[in-house]
């Protein structure tokens, strides 16, 4: 096992980097605006190998689970919670406390819930009383559709569903409920490795105070910068970047660190990699 030494910066002022694994039918993927899903390995492997490249943390979705109705694979994140130890991040299906539960004695540090705190924002109370507000990720899929104030409306069954809602009022309303953090997947943007959107993830960082991750468009170093010096993100979820070789975890941030960019740098040469 790699060992990951930090150094020089304070992890809670510093561009976190995290590998997203969307899975489905036990396989990673990932698609552009949500559709059109190309494999991208086994998810066990790739949770260890993002792992040992420095990954400051891992989002596992199960991309599928609220739109099919079905309980969350919660073998396969147990079996990921063995591979990694850093902070992990477990979504899709969740609907119930009990659910949040159970992706927790997985082995899981938090759990993401997205469809669920639409059709009960109570749940998101609830969770943070029960098991605090650092396990509660709420995501948050906006779409630009011109159909609430902002312009962009919030959608869940991975994207299917409009709602209605206005995602900038949403993501306070989050907050409010308990929120300890809000993964921000801009639909537009979604694997066109285009970057992120960047009016869309600097309206919410200005109406939130709890930390928020750019979601959805990472294509380049240049884009993962952009997150925190325009977006005003505290994390940059990144996934075709790293799943088809286009740079690892350790390249990325030793780059950010050449430009200023605080990040938890691994001085371990193989983390580097």
């Amino acid at each position: 096992m790699v060992g990951l030494y930090f150094r020089d910066v304070n992890p809670m002022q510093s561009l976190r980097i995290i590998p997203c694994l969307d899975v489905k039918s036990g396989r990673v993927v990932k698609g552009t605006n949500f559709v059109n899903l190309r494999d991208a390995g086994d998810p066990v492997e790739r949770a260890r190998l993002y792992y040992e490249q420095g990954a400051d943390e891992l989002v596992f979705l199960d991309i599928t689970a609220s739109h099919e109705r079905r309980d969350l694979m919660f073998e396969y994140a147990s079996r990921v919670a063995e591979e990694v130890f850093i902070p992990f991040c477990v979504g899709g299906g969740i609907k119930t406390v009990e659910d949040f539960r159970k992706i927790l004695k997985t082995g899981a540090d938090k759990a993401s819930i997205n469809t669920a705190a639409v059709n009960t924002p109570e749940l998101v109370r609830e969770c943070s009383e029960r098991f605090g507000a650092q396990c509660v990720v709420v995501a948050i899929d906006p779409k630009r559709t011109g159909n609430t104030p902002s312009g962009w409306e919030v959608h869940i069954h991975g994207g299917r569903t409009p709602t209605g809602l206005d995602a900038l009022d949403w993501a306070s309303r989050m907050e409010e409920l308990g929120a300890g953090e809000i993964m921000l997947t801009s639909m537009d943007a979604d694997g066109t490795m285009a970057g992120y959107d960047v009016a869309l993830t600097h309206a919410v960082t200005s109406r939130v105070s709890i930390p928020v991750i750019a979601s959805g468009g990472a294509g380049t170093m240049e884009h993962i910068a952009a997150a925190w010096r325009e977006c005003g993100a505290q994390a940059a979820l990144i996934s075709s970047i790293v799943h088809y070789g286009h740079a690892t975890v350790g390249q990325i941030k030793r780059q950010l660190r050449e430009w200023g960019i605080p990040v938890r740098y691994i001085e371990d040469s193989m983390a580097l990699a």
